[in-house]
């Protein structure tokens, strides 16, 4: 019976999206964590991040032990040539949804342990300034993917 209810609150969990929790916390909802299959030694990884709070937040950390580090990364435009540049965090502004996307906003994962593979899942520890830390699964897609694996 103890092993139905677990299960039964793993499921609604999962269907519920991780969220940072405490009085005061702000409320954000990860979805959709993804990455790229790679054959190393760097990978790049998406998700959405919804702020459901009413105050401001951002995202100032990340960490897997798949990686070595994480880094924040945009591409950005310059004399007309587009660039990557690392970013020390990222913002969440209230009741907005921030996302990271190939070509866009993303995480660089340095130094992974082994090659990413279609299907592959991992752990990424993503931590808030104000809704804590929050680790969820992420899977990865195919090389090239544009979105997350159905």
């Amino acid at each position: 019976m103890l092993s139905r209810l677990l299960k039964v609150a793993a499921v609604a969990l999962a269907f519920l999206g991780p969220r940072g929790g405490g009085e005061g916390a702000a409320e954000v909802t990860v979805l959709s964590a993804w990455a790229r299959a790679t054959p190393g030694p760097t990978a790049a990884a998406y998700l959405e991040l919804r702020n459901d709070g009413g105050e401001a937040d951002r995202l100032i950390g990340a960490s897997s032990p798949l990686a070595e580090r994480i880094e924040f990364h945009a591409h950005r435009m310059a004399d007309g040539v587009m660039s990557m540049a690392a970013v020390p965090e990222i913002a969440l502004p209230p009741g907005e949804t921030v996302r990271l996307r190939p070509g866009e906003l993303h995480f660089m994962l340095f130094r992974i342990a082994h090659a990413l593979r279609p299907g592959d899942r991992f752990p990424l520890t993503l931590t808030f300034e104000r809704a804590g830390t929050v680790t969820i699964e992420a899977v990865t897609a195919g090389p090239g993917a544009v979105q997350p694996p159905s």
